[in-house]
């Protein structure tokens, strides 16, 4: 199942090793985790439900968050990328990496536009890394 506005990729691995993975995919583009939140952990604390692993995670390329918000400081609003990282079946986790094109897409503007390619061929990349690991 792919999205329009996502980069979709499922690893036979476990969240805590697919993270790790993430993070090394990401590593090679000069690009890093900002945030991570422990959805599990959060819905069972906050409301009480039981629910399988999944991590909202914010990924980051500080040249490229500097460079959109030197254009439009305004753009911070939507960084980092969001990603999403679900254990939905044990063993095997499906990792969502947001489509930059999203961003170009509320700002419309060519050099925001411009920006967010490059970081999409980064993502790509990224993607291709982790379908190998997989």
């Amino acid at each position: 199942m792919s999205t329009p506005y996502a980069f979709t990729v499922e690893l036979g691995q476990p969240i805590g090793l697919a993270m790790e993975t993430l993070r090394a995919a990401l590593a090679a583009e000069q690009m890093g985790i900002v945030s991570e939140v422990d959805v599990q952990a959060t819905l069972k604390a906050k409301l009480g439900l039981d629910s399988p692993p999944a991590r909202l995670v914010g990924v980051c390329s500080p040249r490229i968050a500097h460079q959109l918000m030197s254009i439009d400081p305004d753009l911070a609003a939507l960084l980092p990328c969001g990603c999403g990282v679900n254990e939905l079946v044990p063993g095997r986790t499906r990792i969502a990496l947001q489509d930059p094109r999203m961003i170009a897409a509320a700002s419309g503007n060519a050099a925001v536009a411009e920006a967010t390619e490059e970081v999409r061929a980064a993502l790509e990349r990224v993607v291709a890394r982790l379908r190998e690991a997989g």
